[in-house]
């Protein structure tokens, strides 16, 4: 673990690595699990804002859910996460012809139908964060329906944190990834 500002990070997120193998998970971590992604306070109302422009891109079952539960919900632990459709898909969820989840709010995105991709936590897998009251942990987590992630990750040699680089700049900023990659890089000497 080292320090970064206000944030502990695990040395995993530089040592272990990661790409995402969608052909071979299918989308798994959209649909597997007995919550929905966590999402910040912001991004609930934000989810409320955009739910007209992305709900062309659901499936009849997420919109159903939506509009029963609301675009977010809270979860057991007492956070907010995205609604599951019967305790198993996120309500966001669409699937490819070839059986692939993929998100819808990230399609109306791609669209140019909204300017914001997805919940950060999503955008952030396999990096979690957890709000403390002094800091923030920033811990790798490993989930055996991303194995072949890992696979790919150590034959295309690209750690955890190159491969959420986008996200991370997302939730820290830019002057916080380029300290992380000196830390990165003199960890790897």
């Amino acid at each position: 673990m080292f320090q970064l500002g206000k944030t502990i990070i695990s040395e995993e997120i530089l040592k272990k690595d990661f790409v995402c193998n969608l052909s071979a998970c299918k989308g798994a971590c959209c649909v597997a699990g007995d919550a929905g992604a966590p999402l910040e306070e912001a991004e609930t109302h934000l989810l409320e804002e955009i739910y007209p422009k992305v709900k062309p891109f659901l499936r009849k079952e997420g919109i159903a859910v939506i509009e029963k539960e609301g675009a977010s919900v809270i979860g057991e632990d007492g956070g907010y996460e995205t609604p599951l459709i019967n305790g198993a898909d996120c309500a966001y969820v669409t699937y490819d012809n070839r059986g692939t989840a993929l998100c819808g709010i990230e399609e109306a995105y791609n669209q140019g139908e909204i300017s914001w991709k997805k919940p950060v936590s999503c955008h952030l897998y396999p990096v979690r964060i957890q709000d403390y009251s002094e800091f923030s942990a920033v811990n790798y987590h490993h989930w055996y329906i991303c194995d072949d992630a890992c696979t790919l990750g150590k034959e295309l040699q690209v750690p955890v944190y190159k491969f959420v680089k986008e996200a991370l700049i997302r939730k820290f900023g830019e002057d916080w990834y380029a300290e992380l990659e000196k830390v990165a890089e003199k960890i790897k000497k």
